[in-house]
């Protein structure tokens, strides 16, 4: 065992390392630096292409050049900038230096060679580090949730979906503040998470995460003294809304594929990525209601869970099964809601144009993350594990008679019987009621003899109105 996982901190880089590479390929300080050397390839290439006499547009294999740096960057050329910011102590200038010493060395053919070495100034033209960042923070986010998170949700949803569909028809006793009350079906219920989790996500997708590029304090300061005839708003937004590349790609602008602030300070205010933790966090407390849930299905034996070969419940009480990845699940998604909640709060807020208390709180947000991702693992380890258990759902529907004294005393009301709610009341309310007593008291009523039948002809496994019906309609349609 690698002795690094034993002696982590954190559990995200110890315990659970090996179920988070692909997050921790997007939002680590590697993930970080790759990102930060994009945004400043992408501005570099793009005051290339802004008829500036200075900076000739570069050529195809120099431009295939450059975007290499961050298509094919390494562990070694983060491990190289780390190596320059020892001396710089600076993150964003280390990046800028390890890029001018690229360009040094590049091999290229002797005209390329020297557009490349010519263009060193032009590294980090103009802009504050926060450019880069913001941008970076941007790529990163969006990546983590398009790729990773709604990914691996989509798996879970995908889960439900099935359990909708198989457990549509199967009757459930239902509980209104742990109390037995009207019967429901388990797909049902499953549908109700399904559709709450579908339109949660579909909110998460659509939040368009923003990056500004306008300089010290978000005027566009610098740019204006050095090249007053340069539209430098229209260039950054170009550079922000333009597609990324996706390969060497010979022509064409290359941008960052984000959505344009026009409206910033020095740093970019920071409320589309709290809009993306406000929308994570609810999804997540979805969630956390869905675990506990089930956790209760599983205590009142409504579902087994198959076994695992060698698994143990109980280091004393060899015949436990624990509901585990469900406690797991739940256990995460309460730390990562505590951390996104906080970041939410308070990345929008910056005292007038810039303070660094932002820097080290956005720092976390593969944390925050890391356990959501943790927890929406654990929930397909435990939902695949699920098996009806439809004789013990059986078992409660059948001893539950007093849940019909709902319909009988609603009949009653219609055809103008008074008191009834109070009459059922009284013959059920904290008593132990029989089939036999219920159909007494049917038969007792001044109410059409087609009422009373369809009334006699009622069990607690019948009494689920629409819940069939309802579950499968879920099934129509996603809100994805």
């Amino acid at each position: 065992m690698n002795t690094s996982t034993i002696n982590a901190l954190s559990p995200l880089d110890g315990r659970y390392a090996n179920k988070l590479e692909a997050l921790r390929a997007e939002l680590s300080e590697f993930g970080y630096m790759r990102r930060r050397v994009q945004v400043e390839i992408t501005w570099l290439l793009a005051l290339s292409e802004s008829n500036l006499t200075e900076l000739p547009k570069f050529g195809p294999s120099a431009r295939a050049y450059l975007l290499s740096l961050y298509q094919d960057f390494s562990l070694a050329n983060a491990s190289a900038i780390k190596e320059i910011e020892k001396t710089t102590n600076h993150d964003v200038k280390a990046v800028e230096y390890w890029i001018k010493e690229q360009l040094s060395k590049n091999t290229l053919s002797a005209e390329d060679k020297n557009a490349l070495i010519n263009a060193q100034e032009w590294v980090h033209f103009s802009l504050t580090s926060e450019d880069i960042n913001n941008c970076s923070h941007a790529l990163m986010l969006k990546a983590a949730r398009d790729e990773v998170l709604l990914p691996t949700m989509f798996r879970v949803t995908q889960l439900l979906r099935h359990m909708v569909r198989d457990f549509a028809h199967i009757p459930m006793l239902s509980r209104t503040h742990g109390q037995t009350a009207s019967p429901t079906t388990v797909g049902k219920e499953v549908a109700n998470v399904l559709v709450r989790c579908e339109r949660a996500m579909k909110r998460l997708s659509e939040v368009a995460l923003r990056a500004k590029m306008n300089g010290a304090v978000g005027n566009y300061n610098a740019q204006v003294v050095a090249y007053p005839e340069v539209n430098w708003e229209q260039l950054a937004q170009r550079v922000i809304e333009s597609p990324a590349a996706s390969g060497p790609k010979p022509e064409g602008s290359v941008g960052l594929g984000l959505h344009f602030q026009a409206y910033s300070t020095q740093i970019e205010p920071h409320d589309t990525m709290a809009e993306v933790f406000d929308a994570l966090a609810h999804l997540n407390v979805i969630l956390i209601d869905c675990c506990r849930d089930l956790w209760g299905y599983i205590s009142l034996g409504y579902f087994k869970q198959r076994l695992k070969e060698g698994e143990i419940g109980s280091s004393t009480m060899p015949h436990k099964v624990n509901p585990i990845d469900f406690e797991n699940a739940e256990g995460n998604l309460g730390l990562s809601n505590a951390l996104l909640r906080h970041m939410s709060d308070k990345l929008p807020i910056s005292r007038f144009q810039r303070d660094l208390s932002d820097s080290t709180v956005i720092r976390n947000v593969g944390v925050a993350l890391g356990h959501a991702l943790l927890a929406y693992q654990s929930l397909v380890t435990g939902l695949q594990k699920l098996e009806i258990n439809e004789a013990r759902l059986a078992e409660d529907l059948a001893a539950a008679w007093e849940v019909l004294a709902e319909p009988i005393q609603t009949v009653m009301r219609r055809y103008g019987l008074s008191g009834a709610y109070e009459k059922l009341k009284e013959h059920t309310r904290g008593k132990t009621v029989t089939q036999q007593d219920l159909h007494l008291l049917i038969n007792e009523l001044l109410i059409p003899q087609d009422a009373k039948d369809r009334l006699l002809a009622l069990s607690p496994d019948r009494y689920i109105g629409l819940a069939q019906q309802l579950a499968l309609k879920a099934l129509e349609g996603s809100q994805l």
